[in-house]
């Protein structure tokens, strides 16, 4: 008979409990009944130990966790600026704010040790400032220039976020199973002296993914760690006090950012005359149809009508690439020709390049064991040489 797992049954529960698993999910998993996986939280029966770590890796808990005498505390909910009628958090929700936290705690306690300069941009401006001047300082503090990329523009802006100190996790999943969907979360920001951390939905495509990576940059720049979803918000009709301040804010200081004032001035008329010569202008930026438009309308460079009327042109353009690109990729698939991208890429991407190379840097010099270091990049030792190939 195998070895039962004498754990703490509350913690057990509170662990199932804390990552929105159903009962009959966590049971299913483990092959046995909702019933006896009940009887285990209950403390009427225990798992075995090969059921106990099963359930810990499923809830990605350390499986010592569950023997502790009592509930551990827990990293603090970030706090939540969606607005009141979104989608509950769901498990890949949760447990990629965990990831994060977990890797955010980690870095800021050793720069802090090691006596690392807090940074300087962290908590700079407020609610009370000029979002524009926010804006500015943002690409001043990144050396960006969004009349001039010099690589596509969400690769420059997260190059460049890292190289300023800032992590940049980007990712779409917590494993092929579990997704984390857009339209609960699209984002999220930790705002940290030492080791701020920016979350960014790489299930979207480019363009609203780098309107993310600035909104969550300029909660960064506000200290107000949180989670997001109303961005690239088209208020037009609606009523603003649906949506969080500070999302408005971050907003508005992402329109700023990514499209300046001056800039925006210096566009022909003649372009908002067709939704291609629209289009080419928004590739060359780096943001959508609907966040130029939007702040075309807000700058007067159009009125509402011709708003409403490019917008409807940029609907139907882009469910049509949506579909030529769902096509494309139907047809990879049926003739095998193309694989998916490196796990190793997709991997360190989700990290964060720049944490990535510092926990390897640490390993390497003896200051970080390596059960540590591997459990932080969830990769083992003898794989971290495979990052090498795609950090420059």
């Amino acid at each position: 008979m195998a070895d039962k797992a004498f754990l703490t049954p509350k913690i057990l529960k509170w662990a199932r409990e804390s990552s929105k698993i159903s009962l009959e999910d966590a049971a299913k998993k483990v092959n046995v009944s909702p019933e006896r996986l009940e009887a285990w939280e209950n403390g009427a029966d225990y798992p075995t130990i090969r059921q106990a770590s099963m359930l810990a890796k499923f809830y990605r808990r350390p499986f010592s966790l569950f023997f502790l005498p009592d509930i551990p505390l827990d990293f603090q909910p970030l706090q939540d600026f969606r607005s009141d009628d979104s989608i509950d958090l769901d498990t890949a929700s949760l447990f990629i704010i965990r990831e994060i936290q977990q890797k955010q705690s980690w870095i800021s306690d050793l720069y802090e040790e090691t006596g690392e300069e807090a940074l300087p941009f962290i908590g700079k401006f407020s609610l009370d400032n000029n979002p524009e001047e926010v804006a500015i300082d943002i690409l001043k503090a990144l050396n960006i220039n969004p009349e001039y990329y010099e690589k596509d523009p969400i690769k420059e802006w997260i190059e460049k976020a890292e190289r300023a100190g800032i992590f940049v996790s980007r990712t779409s999943f917590i494993h092929s199973k579990l997704i984390i969907d857009k339209d609960v979360i699209q984002g999220f920001a930790i705002a940290d002296k030492y080791a701020p951390f920016v979350f960014v939905n790489s299930q979207n495509w480019d363009a609203p993914q780098l309107f993310t990576l600035v909104h969550e940059l300029a909660h960064i720049w506000i200290a107000k760690s949180g989670i997001s979803n109303e961005i690239e918000i088209d208020i037009v009709g609606d009523r603003k006090s649906k949506y969080h301040p500070v999302e408005l804010f971050c907003n508005v200081v992402a329109a700023n950012a990514l499209m300046p004032v001056n800039l925006m001035m210096s566009i022909p008329s003649d372009v908002f005359d067709s939704q291609r010569s629209v289009f080419r202008i928004v590739k060359t930026l780096g943001v959508s149809s609907f966040a130029f438009l939007y702040r075309s309308l807000n700058l007067g460079l159009i009125d509402l009508n011709s708003y409403r009327e490019l917008k409807k042109d940029a609907e139907e353009a882009f469910n049509e690439f949506v579909l030529r690109e769902q096509e494309k990729k139907r047809k990879r698939k049926e003739e095998e020709k193309v694989g998916g991208p490196s796990p190793y890429l997709l991997k360190l991407n989700k990290n964060s390049r720049l944490f990535t190379r510092v926990v390897m840097d640490s390993y390497k010099s003896g200051i970080l064991p390596p059960s540590i270091a591997s459990n932080l990049l969830n990769t083992k030792i003898n794989k971290f040489s495979k990052f090498e190939t795609y950090m420059t």
